[in-house]
């Protein structure tokens, strides 16, 4: 089931990019980003945890991940 509260949407050069995957799971402190071989997965179970630190954000190309509050309109 996907979060409650927050969303993470990641482009497809970001989900295809293996290395990037790896520092995205490294920097997250709550384990959204699991890093495999072809890139990297979102861990849904695990995205309501987000604690907005922007770690991702500073990680990846600008505007290649989307953090979501779900709770706002």
């Amino acid at each position: 089931m996907p979060g409650l509260f927050i969303d993470v949407k990641v482009s497809d050069a970001v989900a295809k990019d293996a290395e990037l995957a790896k520092k995205l799971e490294e920097v997250c402190p709550v384990s959204i980003f699991v890093a495999n071989a072809s890139g990297v997965e979102i861990d849904e179970e695990n995205l309501d945890e987000c604690t907005l630190c922007d770690l991702c954000l500073a990680e990846a190309p600008k505007g290649s991940i989307e953090v979501i509050k779900l709770y706002e309109s």
